[in-house]
């Protein structure tokens, strides 16, 4: 899981894959850490990237380095019930506390890949396996 967190952070902003009925959707995303030996995302529970998850959570993760190497890191989202791990993203990314607290009534949703591969692809080359 370390490989694949240290390519996250690397990159900054990575792209999550998910579906709208039959309409691929893609957004940018950094919100991620390493815990418990888990590589662990946040999203808004009011956004469409969390209620398309949770009706297919098939997903797919793509993230660029400046060195041309990419990622895809694909697998099954699960969501955490224990919030110390939002509170553990929002603690590495305070500003996001201006849009999850209290007097806007957002919650951060957390979740990892189960059922996952990680492939990290040299610009021409063959992808190698980080999990």
């Amino acid at each position: 899981m370390s490989k694949v967190n240290d390519f996250l952070t690397e990159a900054g902003v990575f792209f999550l894959a998910t579906v709208d009925g039959d309409q691929p959707k893609l957004r940018p995303l950094g919100a991620h850490l390493e815990m418990d030996g888990k590589v662990l995302f946040g999203i808004g529970d009011f956004k469409n990237v969390y209620r398309q998850l949770q009706a297919n959570p098939k997903t797919e993760i793509v993230a660029c380095k400046q060195d041309g190497h990419w990622m895809r890191y694909t697998g099954k989202a699960v969501f955490e019930t224990d919030e110390k791990y939002a509170e553990a993203i929002l603690e590495g990314a305070p500003h996001l506390r201006e849009i999850y607290n209290e007097k806007t009534g957002y919650k951060m949703m957390t979740f990892h890949l189960e059922e996952a591969s990680a492939v990290e692809i040299a610009v021409m080359g063959e992808g190698v396996d980080l999990l």
